[in-house]
């Protein structure tokens, strides 16, 4: 079966550094998929080379059998790949609901037009309700992103990078700064709106990573040293010396 994401000998540098070096990454179609690494491994470049934010100084990526190293991020996203940052990513000045709506605008085919009503699309306006629905802020649909708490604006975020019905979720450190609630929400709420879907995620939180990932990568000076199931990287040596050690006890 054709990997949904395929990392092929990729390499980074910039200038004499090089961040990425000899770079193989396999994530199946389906697959819940998680990077681990200590900071500086490299894993944030990684996302941005899959996501087309910078292009590989060589190397090859393909998503869903199709070669997209060097194509621009939206040509990426049109051919069913979407992401957040570790930055929360949002219009803090648009409400909830406007800015789930312009995700979903894309998704549906429409493009902005001064003399188009979008209120009048029937389609968008059941999508955006269903995914502010999904992410339990319809009763926040009215206010501006900016004024929602920190937990909200990542749980938006994940809704906007859902809205567009991409096959290929990447998530970019989604629980960073959360209380252990708000974690166990971000996890399940990732966990429902991924279904069916490919997801890549980087996280600093084992508990999260074990308890959500099908399969998880080692990322160390920008080369993963082991790629397995949460067991088996448990159990791994490699894994315990460069990175994990006694946290997996």
């Amino acid at each position: 079966m054709t990997a949904a994401i395929q990392v092929n000998a990729v390499e980074k540098s910039f200038g004499n550094v090089q961040i990425i070096r000899d770079l193989n990454l396999s994530v199946a179609k389906g697959e819940r998929h998680a990077i681990i690494g200590p900071n500086g491994a490299g894993k944030s470049t990684t996302f941005n080379l899959i996501s087309g934010h910078i292009k590989p100084t060589s190397g090859e990526i393909r998503l869903n059998g199709e070669v997209t190293s060097g194509l621009r991020p939206f040509e990426i996203n049109r051919r069913g790949l979407s992401r957040s940052f570790q930055v929360t990513n949002v219009f803090a000045h648009m409400t909830v609901w406007e800015n789930v709506r312009c995700a979903v605008l894309w998704a549906t085919g429409h493009r902005y037009a001064f003399w188009k009503n979008v209120d009048t699309l029937p389609e968008v306006k059941q999508r955006t309700a269903e995914i502010l629905d999904d992410i339990h802020l319809s009763h926040r649909r009215d206010v501006p992103a900016g004024l929602l708490t920190y937990a909200e604006q990542r749980e938006l975020e994940i809704g906007i990078t859902v809205a567009g019905g991409a096959s290929v979720i990447m998530l970019d450190e989604p629980t960073a700064g959360m209380s252990h609630a708000e974690t166990e929400r971000a996890v399940a709420l990732i966990r429902r709106l991924t279904e069916g879907r490919t997801l890549v995620i980087v996280e600093h939180d084992m508990s999260v990573v074990f308890g959500l990932a099908d399969r998880i990568s080692v990322l160390v000076y920008g080369h993963i040293i082991a790629s397995g199931t949460p067991e088996e990287i448990r159990g791994n040596p490699k894994v315990k010396e460069a990175y994990l050690g006694e946290e997996v006890d």
